[in-house]
């Protein structure tokens, strides 16, 4: 008797790891900035030496009480820091300075976008600040190499670690929520969150359950997921590997384990008799936080506006459809220049429809990411609007809007440089018409004979022989013109 294909419910939770964009580190004066030569970012405060004592950096609190109040959490308004005990070379002081039962952050919410067109929160079982700990740099691979180095840079970088409830139900709905998270950060601006250098990362709880319990199932934690796509096809392959182990009759082992990127599958790290027993107690050296009323209101007031509610009030305000409105707030600058433009320019989705289609394929082909380009709203509005006047056809406009978003020259001047005004000058576009016409006597019998489509031809000559400057619209009534003359 075959399984049905939906027996199993999947339960993933994530914890993803933020560096926080601050110049110096969560408890010295170190700077924090990436790619420095390895161990110059270091002092004896995280370094954990002898009679030294931390003091935190009130901008990495100010960014994590941003993030839980943006993430809907509830505010600890007493809240400490603990030490989380462990051995491991990358940790000089044998801890880590943490939160362990008073996260800054709990009971909080994430709202993702489903397949469908809806929405469904994610709840957020806390928000808390931490330490990170230093790098190792293995001579070989992990598991075959001679020796290791210790960069400290890193060491004691401000993160904040965001657990979320075992709400999601698909690796699509992890990606979903983990592109949602990101956005929410990159508005907020307390983080550049590039994966590659390390400034967001995450771990994935994952357990299968019988469709209907209300017990989960016995969970691996899954580890090294370098990108979301990496995040979802590291899932997808957990996923099926724990279906077919229980679908077989054998039982799922809890376990941590590691994605390998090279063979696309998940690979055993440790077993449960090797889990972490970590050891907290409170951090001595500092101080508890009392977290005011005013604090946290002057928090909720400084908040900007977030995606989803950006995208619903360009929705409403500038009559777009959902998915364009989707598009143009996934990312913050390119919404800002989207309503830059649409500010000078009445027709807001013929400036979407530009940003998401010309603007969006020169960043792919110059592997840029908005912002990063020359475009500015007024330029996008001064192009659109030699559109309009018929100063250039959309052909035309083309040409002249990728040389403005690499060169940074105003439109009207690329089309003077470049000779590229657009031959609305009747009288000299008639001689043209005169001319092709009388070449394709062929294409004219077949627009006599009711092949109106033909006509399409002949306005792709006029525009072939004036290289794309002819007004196609004129163009078109003058063919018609001249045709009925023979």
């Amino acid at each position: 008797m075959t399984m049905p294909e939906n027996k199993y419910q999947t339960v993933i939770g994530l914890e993803v790891h933020v560096q926080l964009q601050t110049e110096s580190k969560l408890f010295c004066g170190c700077s924090a900035a990436y790619g420095a030569e390895p161990n110059s970012n270091t002092c004896p405060i995280c370094l954990g030496l002898p009679g030294t004592l931390p003091m935190l950096n009130r901008r990495a609190l100010r960014f994590a009480l941003e993030a839980s109040r943006a993430a809907d959490c509830q505010i600890n308004q007493f809240s400490k820091f603990d030490r989380k005990n462990y051995f491991y070379p990358d940790l000089p002081k044998g801890y880590q300075i943490s939160q362990y039962d008073l996260p800054l952050g709990y009971d909080g919410k994430v709202t993702i976008e489903t397949e469908d067109g809806g929405t469904r929160e994610i709840g957020l079982t806390r928000i808390h600040l931490e330490e990170d700990a230093g790098k190792l740099i293995h001579a070989g691979t992990i598991g075959d190499s001679t020796h290791s180095y210790v960069d400290y840079n890193r060491g004691g970088v401000p993160l904040i670690e965001i657990v979320s409830e075992p709400d999601i139900r698909s690796p699509e709905e992890a990606r979903a929520y983990l592109n949602a998270l990101k956005q929410m950060i990159l508005y907020l601006g307390i983080s550049d969150c590039n994966m590659e250098e390390g400034s967001l990362r995450c771990d994935a709880n994952v357990s299968l359950r019988p469709r209907g319990d209300s017990e989960f199932g016995i969970k691996t934690e899954v580890k090294n997921m370098n990108s979301f796509r990496a995040v979802e096809r590291a899932l997808t392959y957990e996923v099926k590997r724990q279906k077919k182990l229980l679908e077989s009759g054998r039982k799922v082992v809890q376990e941590t384990r590691t994605w390998d990127e090279s063979s696309q599958e998940t690979v055993s790290m440790r077993g449960k008799e090797e889990a972490e027993d970590y050891r907290y107690f409170p951090e001595p050296d500092l101080m508890p936080l009392e977290i005011s009323d005013e604090f946290i209101a002057e928090i909720d007031q400084s908040l900007p506006e977030l995606p989803l509610e950006k995208k619903e009030r360009f929705q409403e305000q500038y009559n777009l459809p959902a998915y364009d409105a989707g598009v143009l707030t996934q990312s913050l600058e390119l919404a800002r220049l989207f309503e830059e433009t649409a500010k000078k320019h009445d027709d807001a989705k013929e400036v979407s429809n530009w940003l998401m289609g010309e603007y969006l394929r020169l960043l792919k082909e110059n592997e840029l990411e908005p912002g990063q380009d020359e475009l500015s709203g007024e330029k996008l509005a001064e192009l659109l609007e030699l559109i309009e006047d018929g100063t250039i056809s959309s052909k035309i406009a083309k040409e002249v809007f990728a040389e403005t978003f690499l060169s940074g020259k105003s439109p009207g001047k690329v089309v003077e440089e470049r000779g590229l005004k657009q031959i609305s000058d009747e009288d000299k576009l008639a001689r043209i018409v005169a001319g092709i016409v009388a070449e394709h006597p062929d294409v004219v019998e077949d627009i006599k004979g009711g092949k109106d489509k033909a006509i399409g031809f002949l306005v792709g000559q006029v525009m072939q022989e004036t290289k794309g400057k002819a007004n196609p619209q004129l163009a078109n009534q003058l063919i018609r013109e001249e045709i009925e003359k023979h």
